[in-house]
């Protein structure tokens, strides 16, 4: 009997996760997805995908979920697709350090610690691959977006890092950088803010009006905005190539983004970005 493959996804009740969860069983893989409520657990087990409950900010639930997989598969594991998140808008004068703590706990602390459990499986059986959904704000800034892309250039910074130092082990270790893609993650984003940001009071107060209508609405309405399985598409070549590429843009925007960085001076480069948002 041939073994399936076998698959963490975090971040799976929606968006980008869950689409990629269920192409993934459909195309035979062994997948065990992650979520943090119980309903979106309930649905996921009722498509016949073996789902997990995972909190990024708690440490227990991480090892927890490796526990529970790792007994599941006889201590095997091919892939890792971290995923999960949030993402905290608010200019960087109005963030409270604790909120940009807790963004970076969500969003790399906890990816790290994950990861950093996977990597001695993979290194015993000699091949897997950690897969990583980051983002273009990751490699270009844009203003409000302080807190998430921090999080995501120092998860950049971080698995580039651990990609050269798994260099000749089998393991490989990809980036994904999305530009717009049509989840929740601006919605979700909304709670964040209003918890966090005393919009009210602050000197960003008009701005941020434009940027409320726009997460109560769901986030941009932009003909560029693709859907999940523009993602689903090149982490594929991530899980199957036998060169899988350490970065892989997906739409136009995050593509331009890379490209404009490239061939304008920085002072000019900054000035666009500055006009976003």
């Amino acid at each position: 009997m041939v073994e399936l493959r076998t698959i963490i996804v975090t971040g799976a009740s929606s968006g980008i996760g869950a689409f990629c969860a269920r192409a993934l069983k459909a195309e035979g893989w062994r997948v065990f997805a992650t979520a943090r409520k119980p309903e979106d657990i309930a649905g996921l087990e009722a498509e016949g995908i073996e789902a997990f409950y995972l909190d990024y900010r708690k440490p227990e639930s991480i090892a927890a979920l490796v526990e529970e997989v790792l007994s599941r598969t006889g201590g095997r594991l091919d892939a890792l697709f971290n995923n999960g998140g949030y993402a905290q808008a608010g200019a960087v004068e109005d963030l409270p350090t604790a909120a940009l703590r807790e963004q970076f706990e969500a969003n790399l602390f906890g990816w790290h610690e994950l990861t950093r459990l996977i990597v001695p499986v993979m290194r015993r059986q000699g091949h897997g691959r950690l897969v990583h959904c980051s983002s273009i704000l990751g490699l270009t800034p844009v203003k409000f977006r302080g807190a998430y892309a921090a999080s995501k250039h120092a998860l950049e910074g971080l698995m580039l890092c651990l990609r050269a130092e798994l260099e000749g082990s089998g393991v490989h270790v990809s980036l994904i950088e999305p530009g717009p893609i049509e989840s929740k993650i601006a919605s979700n984003g909304l709670a964040w803010f209003e918890k966090n940001i005393d919009h009210k009071h602050s000197v960003h107060h008009a701005a941020y009006q434009a940027q409320l209508r726009r997460l109560r609405g769901g986030g941009s309405k932009s003909r560029l905005k693709l859907k999940p399985d523009a993602v689903h598409a090149v982490l594929r070549h991530a899980l199957l190539s036998p060169r899988p590429k350490p970065h892989y843009l997906v739409t136009l925007p995050a593509k331009a983004g890379v490209l404009l960085k490239r061939i304008l001076p920085a002072r000019l480069f900054y000035r666009v970005l500055a006009g976003q948002g």
